[in-house]
This record gives C-alpha cells, structure tokens and sequence, in this order.
C-alpha cells in the first residue's frame, strides 16, 4: 500500500507535444533533443491555494532529470514520452511510451498563433500562443539558438493564469550524470492492451495502458498538449494532506501540488485516481467520464435503517 501511495504522490508528467501545428513540433523536438541544465520556478494558482516550487532540471539525449531540494524524497524525471521514479540510488518504475502511437492517436485540437521576438534570461527567444478554439490556452517561450522551452504559462476558460513553469537560469550545455543503477531490472510495469477505461475522456486520447503485478493498472491520455495518467487499484487509495471536493455532485479527495493536482477517490473494485497538468475547469468533464465513487457506507445505513 505504501509503495503504491509513493509511486502515485511521486508521478510527474510533462505536458505533452503529440498532435500539435507541425511547426510547433518541429520546435519541440529540438527541445526534446538539446542538452542543457536548468532551475525552474512552478507558481500555481489553485482552488486550494498557491502552489510553488523550485526546481533544478537536466536533459540530456531526450531524458529529463528533475532534482528537488530534499534529498530524503524520490526523484522523477521524464522525457516526453517516458518517466522514471528512482530512490535511493534505484529505479522503481520506469517506462517509454509509443511516440509513433501518440501521432496516430491525437488529432489537432489546438492552434498555434504567430510568433513574436522577445528576450528572456537575456537570450534571444520566440514566444507563442496556444488557442484552443476561442480561448487561450498557453504561452510558450522557446529559445532561439537551442529550441529549449524555456518557459510554460498555462490558463483556465477565464484567461486567469493557472500555472506558470518559468526557467530562472539557464545553461545550454550537456550535463554529465552516471547511469542509472537497476534500470535494467525495472520491469514492474509492462504495458497492457486490456483495459476497462475509455479510449477518449472529455476530448482526451487514451495513449499507452500499464499494469504492474501487484494490481496496479493505469492509462496516460492526452489531448495534444495537456496530460493526465488515471490509476485503477485493487485497495483503496488515500492520499494525505488531501481535501474533500465535491465535483459534479460526487465527493473526491483533491491534492494540488506544484503543476498538477491529484484526484483520488473509492469505486466498488478498490479505488482510482487521476493526476494530470489540467486546468481546473477541466476537471469536472474528465472525471464525469470516469467510473464514480461509490460510498460503502451509504448502502450500511439503507440496509441498518430498513432491517435494523
């Protein structure tokens, strides 16, 4: 249960770049492949609070190693496309999604705006918009000279600013680091073509499905550029720190970290969640595509009020 709860409270996901404007994505890829280090302030405004972090990040050869400023916690680290947890000293998880699956599966939900020159961190840099329909989802900042995205604001419906990943300093040379120890045995999930859930949530396709021996299944979905992994447990999952949020009428435990929130609640099978870099005003239409809680407790006081 404890490694089940860390693995889930731990998981990081990058938002993706499958199905966008081919110009865009040819940007991307430069910044998939560049070698740079870098630190990164993520200020978040959720329903819950602020939520903000600073964090030190290096890529080299399409993977992404993020360093946080504890070293008693797990590190994440992923790569458009795959995602490592190590502690200490060890893979836990690690997988590599099907890019050529992602192109396939994704069509073109967003519209890139013209560019604009702008400087940042005193470097050369193109910003852009990201539209989706009328609204506007995001501002990218991609750096000339490399391709690096150098900075991510992400809105709601409203325009309001929800999260904001900014580089605060920036060196455009490869790191070294040592090879992972135990990548090689990481094999607790392997990907699954069986799975219950959805192949599109609320305009969202289902990418690539996992499941582990010890009864943990999940999907990563994707609508272009937002992302989200939904989990399926045979056990209740309980989060801490966790407030009650009532969404569409059912009751979820809610957690916003830095970037991303997390939504966990029970179903008649054990228990579900889902962890993605939405907008708050997506929520409610992915989570009424899913599986709803179901309260044990209520059907206990029908069956004691009708038979004593």
């Amino acid at each position: 249960m404890r490694q089940l709860i860390a693995m889930i409270a731990a998981f990081t996901l990058l938002p993706s770049s499958v199905g966008l404007a081919a110009d865009l994505e040819e940007l991307l890829e430069e910044s998939r492949t560049a070698s740079y280090s870098a630190e990164q302030l993520i200020a978040c405004d959720t329903p819950d609070g602020s939520r903000d972090a600073l964090i030190q990040l290096q890529q080299r050869s399409g993977e992404v190693r993020y360093y946080g400023k504890s070293d008693s916690t797990a590190e994440v680290w992923t790569g458009y496309g795959n995602w490592v947890i190590e502690s200490d000293g060890s893979v836990k998880e690690s997988t590599e999604l099907d890019e050529d699956e992602a192109q396939t599966a994704i069509g073109e939900r967003y519209e890139l705006g013209p560019s604009a020159s702008t400087l940042y961190l005193g470097r050369r840099a193109d910003r852009y918009r990201l539209i989706d329909g009328d609204i506007a989802r995001a501002e990218l900042v991609i750096d000339r000279a490399t391709g690096v995205l150098l900075s991510v604001v992400t809105f709601d419906d409203s325009g309001s600013v929800y999260c904001e990943r900014n580089f605060v300093s920036f060196n455009p040379t490869e790191p070294s680091w040592n090879a992972v120890e135990g990548s090689a045995e990481s094999g607790h999930l392997v990907r699954s073509d069986d799975s219950d859930l959805p192949e599109e949530l609320a305009g969202f396709m289902r990418l690539d499905v996992y499941v582990d021996d010890a009864g943990l299944d999940f999907a990563y979905y994707s609508d272009g550029f937002f992302s989200f992994a939904v989990f399926e447990s045979e056990i209740d999952i309980v989060l801490d720190d966790a407030v009650t949020s009532e969404v569409g009428g059912h009751v979820y435990q809610r957690a916003f970290s830095p970037g991303q929130v997390t939504y966990t609640w029970p179903v008649r099978t054990g228990g579900m969640a889902l962890i993605g870099d939405l907008p708050p005003d997506m929520h409610a239409d992915v989570l009424d595509d899913l599986p709803t809680p179901y309260d044990a407790g209520f059907f206990r006081r029908l069956w004691r009020s009708l038979f004593g």
